[in-house]
């Protein structure tokens, strides 16, 4: 049987423990504060970032270096015959691009996956994958599953403060100023390769109802008759993930409902107090 390392990076919202407690590679993503490179996970913790974000610190995000992605590899390929890596959706990074070129390099040993995801839904691919390792699949049958799946999930998210889309170019400064003026909440959209508006609305309750109804819909018509999962997601304060986490498990009281911390590095775009809520097909 072929030996098969399944590798992500942390934007999947894979901790290192629960990495390793599951067979996981993971690729630590890189962040600024004020100039200073971190990694995901690395030495700067939670609450000490988001006190330096909301202190006025400027953040932002990077791709890994092509260093760093080929010395886990290279160290990986030392017990393993393929990698399967599956980044963060190409349509949101460029690291896919930058991976796929450097796997050329290596013999046909590390395959790379647009699985067009990020954050919860990521995750969950992730855990397919190791799942259909276990299940003695192939390297090829794999991906080809994983680019199969890509399109069957979504992602509905909220943000507390504009700023931080603002900063990213995501909304503009005058949009920014209107909507925080008149208590505007974008309600985001992630669909495959697409980051789009959803829907603009006055207040978190207003939004958390949006996202809400969102995700009631893709149960009644994209997934009808599908096995899902349905995962909540927030920045920020535990007890602010928590109360969303209830009030996602309310409403869908028939489903088990996950709970993930956002990464810091798409913490960077949407700031403290963002929420979020996933939904994906299971294989």
């Amino acid at each position: 049987m072929q030996k098969i390392a399944i590798m992500t990076d942390t934007n999947s919202g894979i901790s290192p423990k629960y990495a390793k407690e599951n067979g996981i590679f993971l690729l630590q993503m890189p962040f600024f504060v004020d100039g200073e490179e971190f990694l995901e996970y690395g030495s700067i913790d939670h609450d000490e970032f988001f006190a330096r974000m909301t202190a006025g610190a400027e953040v932002s995000t990077s791709q890994p270096s092509p260093g760093a992605l080929c010395e886990l590899w290279e160290k990986i390929l030392e017990s393993y015959e393929t990698i399967i890596y599956i980044p963060m959706s190409s349509a949101l990074s460029g690291a896919y691009q930058t991976a796929k070129m450097l796997a050329n390099d290596y013999d046909g040993r590390v395959l790379v996956v647009d699985n067009k995801r990020i954050s919860v839904t990521l995750r969950s691919a992730v855990l397919e994958a190791v799942k259909m390792k276990n299940n003695g699949l192939s390297a090829k049958e794999i991906c080809e599953k994983l680019q199969e799946e890509s399109l069957n999930a979504s992602i509905y998210v909220t943000v507390n403060t504009l700023e931080y889309l603002k900063n990213s170019g995501r909304v503009t400064p005058s949009g920014a100023a209107i909507g925080t003026l008149l208590g505007i909440k974008p309600v985001l959209k992630i669909l495959g390769e697409k980051l789009d508006a959803y829907k603009k609305v006055r207040g978190i309750s207003a939004a958390m109802d949006t996202m809400l109804q969102a995700v009631e819909d893709d149960i009644k018509n994209r997934f009808s008759g599908e096995k899902i999962e349905i995962r909540a997601a927030y920045t920020g304060k535990l007890s602010q993930g928590e109360e969303w986490q209830t009030k996602v498990a309310e409403r869908f009281s028939q489903y088990e409902i996950g709970l993930d911390v956002l990464p810091l590095s798409i913490a960077c775009h949407l700031g403290p107090g963002a929420l979020g809520i996933g939904i994906n097909k299971i294989v």
